[in-house]
């Protein structure tokens, strides 16, 4: 079900009743763009440990801004059988008396949108807005001070336009007239009226459906006695409300506290920390403390999927559509009674009737969907080893073959295979790295040596020294195509004139090692030299 502005104060109630009847809820985001080119160096690398990669998502997250979040919840009804409610919430930040927001376009990522049918004039023109802590204190505060200012020069323009025509209606109409103010947005409606509010002391307002505003000359002893009552409908704890947007729902999810699923989400985790908690730590381990805080309990369901290659025969999947088909093929997922039914609600059916990959509603269904399928696949596999299957396996059975799994979110090319929000990253084991030695060739930086061998290899570069640099590959160790590849690489450039290439030994090639070697050289050979001479080998003052 897609959601805009327009529609989503009156679903709030009800999503509000689902969350908290919920067993689970799946999660996708889509953006203006990943990984930002600026600066130069912030592109992922192998060689990236999760702290350093944090701060590069940090960069782009702090660039790029939410187009659309996918939500999916998950009820359990009788027999195993789990009802999805999935929506498509459209996102803009909010323009109303906060700093103007500003984010980038990758247009990579916009023709990517583009090519699977994204709609753009629902994210510009119906995004449901949102904001941070930190931007809601600051609208708490102008509002507070009557210095709340209007950013849009769009609705300057309408604000313009409405205050005329209620300025030129006012001078001949009696008190207790009205006139109605057309075709005005959700932050319009708002927005004119605390503007004509504040122009105009004989004024009262008051916001009607479909996008119009009543506005009704009254006395000013009347205006005093509507004022901050539950008939003013722009009280500043509503005007809060309506510019938090989706944010009030986000806040209905971190109270919830229910198992939050996703694919790849450590970049969904980055923009939900940022877009609707607060701005983004320098730290690191502030980011992790923060996110374990607001959802106890995340399932990466591609760290999920990439353990299950290891113990079926289940064939390499790269995108979540993927691990989809494979879960649902009967090879598989023989028929299984005990198994897992996934029903879409009646008003939620449209993906039912039609696949919509890299749409933020249909996504979030697939997440939820792998973790049960791949749950029960598990459990089958504990059953096997003398356990009885129940024939209406519970949610928090399907959690205990998870444990593994739980806050583990997968780290995509770096130097750990997941993010640990529970407790310690564990790194990853590579291929061992090649040097390249440079000689004769000044200037030669990372991009040079990534050009000059990607014909053989595609490696990740890393400078060691001033005329060193390292390679590492995210190909596995048993991969024949990698072995041969490396293989062509040390023989073609065993007598290059240039660049001398070979194995990474730790002890021959580390800086650090042979900074301590020259270090522990110079002392041996005092040593030797006091020795020699007759001396103590060392100085006492």
């Amino acid at each position: 079900m897609d959601v805009g502005a327009a529609a989503f104060g009156r679903l709030l109630p009800s999503l509000r009743d689902r969350v908290r009847r919920a067993a689970f809820l799946g999660l996708d985001m889509e953006f203006t763009g990943l990984y930002s080119t600026f600066p130069q160096n912030n592109q992922p690398s192998l060689f990236d440990s999760p702290a350093e990669r944090y701060l590069k998502v940090r960069q782009s997250v702090q660039r790029f801004t939410v187009t659309q979040l996918g939500l999916a919840i998950f009820s359990k009804e009788n027999s195993n059988k789990y009802v999805v409610h999935s929506y498509n919430f459209f996102l803009f930040p909010s323009t109303l008396g906060v700093t103007d927001v500003e984010f980038t376009l990758s247009a990579s990522s916009i023709q990517f949108l583009s090519h699977y049918g994204f709609d753009f004039n629902k994210f510009l023109k119906d995004g449901i807005p949102y904001m941070n802590e930190l931007q809601e204190k600051s609208l708490n505060q102008r509002l507070s001070e009557g210095s709340w200012r209007i950013c849009s020069a769009l609705d300057r323009d309408v604000m313009r336009k409405a205050t005329d025509e209620v300025t030129s209606w006012i001078v001949a109409a009696e008190e207790g007239e009205t006139m109605i103010l057309k075709d005005l947005s959700g932050s319009q409606m708002l927005e004119v009226q605390l503007v004509l509010r504040q122009a105009l002391q004989n004024v009262w307002t008051q916001p009607l459906e479909d996008g119009e505003v009543v506005v009704k000359k009254v006395s000013p002893q009347q205006r005093r006695l509507l004022e901050n009552s539950s008939l003013d409908y722009c009280r500043k704890e509503l005007i809060l409300m309506s510019a938090r947007g989706f944010t009030n729902l986000f806040q209905i999810l971190v109270k919830a506290k229910k198992p939050l699923v996703g694919h790849n989400m450590f970049v969904d985790l980055c923009h939900l920390h940022d877009k609707f908690y607060k701005p983004l730590p320098e730290s690191y381990e502030e980011f992790k403390r923060n996110i374990h805080n607001l959802f106890p309990v995340l399932i990466d369901t591609k760290t999920v999927s990439k353990s299950i290659w290891k113990n079926y025969q289940f064939p390499r999947a790269s995108t979540l559509s993927e691990v989809y088909e494979a879960l649902c093929s009967s090879t598989l997922n023989p028929t299984d009674p005990t198994g897992p039914v996934i029903a879409l609600a009646s008003d939620c059916s449209r993906y039912a009737e039609k696949k919509s990959p890299h749409e933020a509603g249909y996504d979030a269904f697939l997440c939820g969907s792998v973790l049960l399928k791949s749950a029960h696949l598990l459990l089958r596999r504990v059953t096997k080893c003398g356990d009885t299957v129940e024939a209406d396996p519970s949610f928090s059975q399907y959690l205990t073959v998870l444990a593994e799994y739980l806050n583990k979110v997968n780290f995509i090319r770096g130097g750990a295979s997941s993010i640990n929000f529970s407790g310690e990253d564990v790194p990853s084991q590579h291929p061992p790295l090649l040097v390249v030695r440079v000689q004769g060739w000044p200037q030669m930086n990372e991009r040079q040596i990534y050009q000059e061998l990607k014909a053989l290899c595609r490696f990740d570069v890393r400078r060691l020294s001033e005329n060193q640099f390292i390679l590492l590959s995210n190909k596995f160790k048993h991969d024949i195509c990698f072995h041969y590849s490396v293989r062509l690489v040390l023989r073609d450039y065993k007598h290059h004139p240039n660049l001398q290439i070979s194995v990474y030994r730790h002890w021959r090639h580390s800086p650090h090692v042979n900074c301590l070697l020259q270090a522990s050289g110079i002392v041996a050979l005092w040593s030797l030299l006091a020795f020699v001479l007759g001396g103590p080998p060392f100085c006492s003052l």
